[in-house]
């Protein structure tokens, strides 16, 4: 199981990294353009849903983040005045973008695909499950 506040801070990292890779894009190499803030938005998703649903599988999450960023960015084909009203404000373009781009759910698959790499990786540590060690015991050990 997750712990809930270890994923509020990872979605208040995430969302303050993705921030600042768009405030400061500078910082990062030129060559990977808006992608990093759209890798960081993706991410906070997945933080996001884990939060809410501490005891879902890895995949599970992952596919909710990853349904929820694709259609977010499908949802960017519809252009009514009323949305891109919306999408104007800096929130609304934040959260939900302005225009549709096949890299962006390129971006998003890998945030996500980063966000289980490291999920991945803290188990195998002994992170992530309270209690939880990767020592290994002698065979015939009991459990206690």
């Amino acid at each position: 199981m997750r712990r809930r506040a270890c994923l509020a801070g990872a979605v208040v990292a995430t969302v303050a990294a993705g921030l600042a890779s768009r405030k400061w894009p500078w910082l990062l190499p030129a060559a990977l353009g808006k992608y990093p803030g759209d890798v960081f938005w993706a991410q906070a998703v997945y933080w996001g849903i884990g939060f809410l649903a501490p005891s879902a599988s890895l995949a599970r999450v992952a596919a909710y983040a990853l349904t929820i960023a694709y259609a977010d960015e499908l949802s960017q084909l519809y252009q009514a005045p009323w949305i891109n009203q919306v999408r104007a404000t800096p929130v609304g373009h934040l959260v939900l973008g302005a225009v549709f781009a096949w890299g962006d759910l390129l971006a998003y698959t890998v945030g996500v695909g980063l966000c289980g790499a490291l999920e991945v990786l803290l188990r195998k540590l002994g992170h992530g499950r309270p209690g939880r060690t990767n020592r290994r015991r002698p065979p015939g050990a009991a459990d206690t």
